[in-house]
């Protein structure tokens, strides 16, 4: 007979979220609208009032084709290469 222990086990190593800029005064925000109704009017909405409160240079916008699936990697390279901030939202 053999016996599986409902509990389970996973193996999760620690990891550590990255720094926070000292401040936001002239770098690009970047946008990433997970495609759910409304997402991306909340992700413009807080970006401008990001944007406006911190001096932020830019706010750029990307998509991605739905919720339920992660950004293309050349999306999230893009991203990662032109800005310094990055928000994503999800609405309903």
């Amino acid at each position: 007979m053999r016996i599986v222990d409902p509990m389970g086990s996973s193996a999760v190593s620690a990891k550590s979220l990255a720094a926070r800029p000292r401040s936001l005064e002239g770098v690009t925000i970047a946008l990433l609208d997970n495609s759910k109704p409304n997402a991306g009017v909340l992700l413009e909405r807080v970006g401008a009032l990001l944007a406006a409160r911190s001096g932020a240079r830019a706010v750029r916008a990307w998509g991605k084709p739905g919720a339920s699936t992660g950004a293309a990697p050349a999306v999230i390279e893009e991203i990662a290469a032109v800005a310094r901030v990055a928000l994503t939202a999800s609405a309903d």
